[in-house]
């Protein structure tokens, strides 16, 4: 193993300290993008729905001013007015315009957030398992040899996508909120659940927290026999890179990394870069080398996301420079049905089209990727391609994760829509239901 402390060579937006950017600030740097005073008045509309949280590297290393509001990382972090119904953002406008009180603008806001589907895949009523004398907080397991936790102190980021499909996490709504505390819960329950071998703390973003904490949670695992691998979602390496060379926490951080790869776990670092230019600062080139130092294995994925990445040469070339700098590309994935879908989906015939031809203009080792996947109530669903059989045209597709395991691998057909967007557009090609239908 490389020791942690070694001085690291001369980046880019080193020992910067983290500073946020919140609504309080939208008017001033929308302004800055060239809005005028009613295209602002609607941004502030949209994130009293949705959320808006961006930082001091985003907006000085990532966003070319001079592009926007058209730049795609621009686009990536700010609110749009037409990411909602236009009836709703006039409303919303409105209120904020006479200045209502703050209690009317929540409760217009709290109205369009239930129409936009905040909890995707039965994420609330499916997934969250009983134990003990109730409901586990912060705990979802739809698969078998998966759990998912969502850290209490996780539940922000160093930057919201204004895509995430986990928006309702950071809207300030404690109904819509999935989070646990409780690491020894966390732990008698995977005990008692032998069948789970893997761990994926989430939220928000796990790499939110400092290290002190990450460790409250992630070292009572390191003895349990039956985790192959403790997982870790996050979007740090776009958002906040120093968070692995910088920080004041920096090498203890990647000595925990160490030390769950020295307890003979696959540590799997679950990088989101929903662009190539995420990839370019100097920054993200030495943080990357530093977490593989430790053993861990950095996989990346994304979302196809509408006037932002979709361009067949912009998954190549994310690909491409990922699997130089030692990552592994590992899922393209469908805009969930949730939020701005409206504005952000691709229909899948399309999705199909970008995923095959960035995928044939790539060595094997980047085409470990897979998609574009729909992470869907019953299960991931991929979607193979478009072809001709008998006498219709369908979709092919089947399943890389499912509640029922036996679906897994197995080929099912859908008739071609070229405006479906989601596996609920789609109706089955062959008889009169889908194989978990039945």
């Amino acid at each position: 193993m490389t020791l942690v402390n070694d001085a690291a060579p001369p980046v880019r937006s080193t020992g910067r300290k983290f500073r946020a950017f919140t609504a309080k600030h939208l008017d001033e740097l929308t302004a800055r993008a060239g809005l005028g005073p009613d295209e602002r008045l609607a941004t502030r509309a949209v994130a009293t729905v949705l959320p808006f949280r961006t930082n001091a590297y985003v907006i000085d290393e990532l966003i070319d001013w001079s592009a926007a509001p058209d730049d795609p990382i621009y686009r990536l972090v700010f609110p749009m007015a037409d990411m909602l119904p236009a009836e709703d953002v006039a409303h919303l406008s409105d209120l904020l315009r006479r200045e209502a009180p703050k209690a009317e603008i929540d409760a217009a806001a709290h109205a369009v957030r239930m129409k936009l589907n905040p909890h995707p895949a039965g994420q609330m009523e499916l997934n969250i398992p009983s134990f003990g004398d109730g409901k586990l907080p912060g705990l979802q397991h739809k698969y078998d040899e998966t759990v998912l936790y969502f850290p209490k102190q996780g539940q922000t980021c160093h930057a919201y996508c204004t895509y995430c499909f986990r928006w309702a996490q950071f809207v300030g709504e404690p109904d819509l909120k999935m989070a646990g505390d409780d690491s020894q819960q966390l732990r008698d329950y995977l005990v008692a659940h032998p069948e789970v071998t893997s761990v994926l703390f989430t939220g928000g973003d796990a790499m939110i927290m400092g290290e002190p904490v990450l460790r409250r949670y992630v070292e009572p695992l390191l003895d349990l026999e039956q985790l192959e691998s403790i997982r870790i979602g996050t979007k740090s390496l776009a958002y906040w890179p120093q968070k692995f060379v910088t920080d004041p926490d920096a090498d203890e951080m990647l000595r925990l990394f160490e030390q769950v790869v020295e307890s003979g776990k696959n540590l799997a670092f679950m990088a989101h870069f929903t662009h190539p230019r995420e990839l370019e600062p100097l920054v993200v080139t030495e943080a990357v080398r530093r977490i593989r130092d430790t053993g861990a294995v950095i996989r990346t994925q994304a979302p196809l996301i509408r006037t932002i990445n979709d361009d067949p040469a912009v998954w190549n070339g994310m690909w491409r420079t990922q699997t130089r700098m030692g990552m592994v590309p590992y899922y393209m994935f469908v805009e969930r049905d949730t939020g701005p879908q409206d504005y952000f989906a691709v229909p899948l015939g399309r999705a199909y089209e970008i995923f095959r031809d960035a995928y044939k203009q790539v060595s094997g080792l980047s085409r470990t990727v897979r998609g574009p996947s729909m992470s869907a109530t019953p299960g991931k669903v991929c979607v193979d391609g478009v072809l001709d059989l008998a006498g219709q045209k369908v979709f092919a597709l089947h399943f890389i994760q499912c509640r029922d395991a036996d679906l897994v691998g197995k080929p099912f057909f859908a008739k071609y829509d070229p405006d479906a967007v989601w596996l609920d557009d789609l109706q089955p090609a062959f008889g009169d239901r889908f194989p978990w239908q039945v």
